[in-house]
């Protein structure tokens, strides 16, 4: 499966030779009788270096089909906003999701955690998946938000109106907004993490003092290449629209998009390929140093939404303590572990597939275990090993769902983890 490089490049691709228009988007007769389709995740008039759209080259037009009508499958998947309901100062977290069992695809197994905001106003909504079959005659549109996908366990091929990625725990997905999609699973059940992003599109952050190299690089995003699929049968699209769910069905594959070019794709990116930057003298950077994607909110340096990870690494600082360090914070910080240890949680009960929430300016920071290994290390040269936790950080507070405070996940005993710290002794 081929792939072209690079975050916000403008990309080109058909998978029938002659599909691709030469000079013009919109040519009186495209070739074999296809159809020219603008598909715009920006508005017509934002700045170039912001626009994202692109042309596609397709079979039949999106306008063929009937109704769209209720859809009431995906029984845990958040349909409103987030009233704050159930929402608490207490710090949270959660037992991984049980595998999925049966007929469950991608779009039912998809369950709600929390959020903020709405599609109309920007924010997060959060939720984790888990599922056991392919969605094969299903399509999802989604035009609430982006859709960024973390897989926890298990391989997912990722249908889309521009081609397909393929995507494996320890690599990312991001489908634009209003794409339609489905997900295959090539080898059983499956299980991880989504941000559906009502905001800003997720881009790169800005580098400043670091300077034009680090972080993730633009040539490591990988949009796919054109690929289509004729199949005349039945096909139910689910959209996503203001929160509820609705369905129509087409006679045909939605995925018979031929050849297209723009800016506005689906894209892959295997985190292993992030340039981690460090302190090389003392104390312990901010971990905004290890943000992937941010999505911009109106206020400068202060995000509707950051994809921040922690990955292997070396650490190196003298005289410092090395793990995150305790911490309140005006941002919400909404945790996950693709696998093996986070060097904050080494004390137990923060598993590969759970997830954990610290909302604004509520202590938190590692536990007593973490806390004594690392006052009393002798430090040298060590490389964290084996390990990858995220975090979708929000300037908003994340609002949990009754599922997350009732659905039998939550951890009673998570403050425990914080006991048994000694008290300072001061001089006389």
């Amino acid at each position: 499966m081929d792939y072209q490089t690079g975050l916000l490049n403008h990309f080109a691709s058909e998978a029938v030779a002659g599909a691709l228009p030469a000079g013009r988007n919109s040519p009186q007769r495209p070739a074999f009788g296809l159809y020219a389709e603008q598909f715009s995740t920006t508005a017509f008039t934002a700045p170039r270096t912001e626009n994202r759209r692109s042309w596609l080259y397709r079979m039949r037009p999106t306008t063929a089909h009937g109704r769209f009508v209720p859809f009431d499958g995906a029984p845990r998947l958040k349909r409103g906003g987030f009233d704050g309901s159930h929402t608490t100062p207490n710090r949270l977290r959660w037992d991984p999701l049980p595998m999925a069992e049966g007929d469950v695809d991608f779009i039912d197994g998809l369950v709600t955690y929390g959020g903020n905001g709405s599609p109309a106003d920007g924010g997060i909504a959060i939720h984790l998946y888990t599922a056991a079959v392919s969605m094969d005659t299903r399509a999802f549109q989604n035009s609430d938000g982006e859709m960024l996908i973390v897989p926890q366990a298990g391989d997912l091929l990722i249908v889309t109106e521009l081609g397909r990625l393929a995507i494996s725990p320890g690599c990312v997905a991001i489908v634009p907004r209003g794409m339609r999609f489905r997900v295959e699973f090539p080898e059983g059940p499956v299980r991880g993490y989504v941000c559906e992003n009502f905001g800003a599109p997720f881009r790169l952050p800005d580098l400043g003092p670091i300077g034009s190299n680090g972080l993730a690089n633009p040539r490591d995003f990988e949009a796919p290449v054109a690929w289509f699929e004729d199949r005349e049968e039945d096909f139910a699209v689910i959209q996503k629209f203001q929160g509820r769910l609705w369905q129509t069905t087409i006679d045909h594959s939605p995925f018979d998009v031929v050849a297209w070019h723009g800016n506005s794709t689906p894209c892959r990116y295997d985190l292993a390929r992030f340039n981690t930057i460090g302190t090389v003298s003392f104390d312990h950077p901010d971990p905004s140093i290890f943000t992937v994607l941010t999505s911009p909110s109106e206020t400068p340096g202060t995000a509707n939404c950051d994809f921040v990870i922690f990955p292997p690494r070396w650490m190196v600082a003298e005289d410092t303590f090395r793990p995150p360090w305790f911490h309140r914070n005006v941002m919400s910080e909404f945790m996950g572990l693709v696998h093996g240890e986070y060097d904050a949680k080494e004390g137990g009960g923060f598993m590969p597939g759970g997830a954990s929430l610290h909302n604004q300016f509520n202590g938190h920071g590692p536990d007593a275990q973490s806390t004594r290994k690392a006052m009393q290390a002798d430090l040298g040269p060590m490389k964290i090993e084996d390990t990858l936790a995220f975090m979708f950080e929000s300037r908003n507070v994340i609002h949990p769902t009754q599922f997350a405070m009732q659905g039998g996940l939550l951890q009673s005993d998570y403050d425990a983890c914080w006991t048994g710290f000694e008290k300072a002794t001061l001089p006389k």
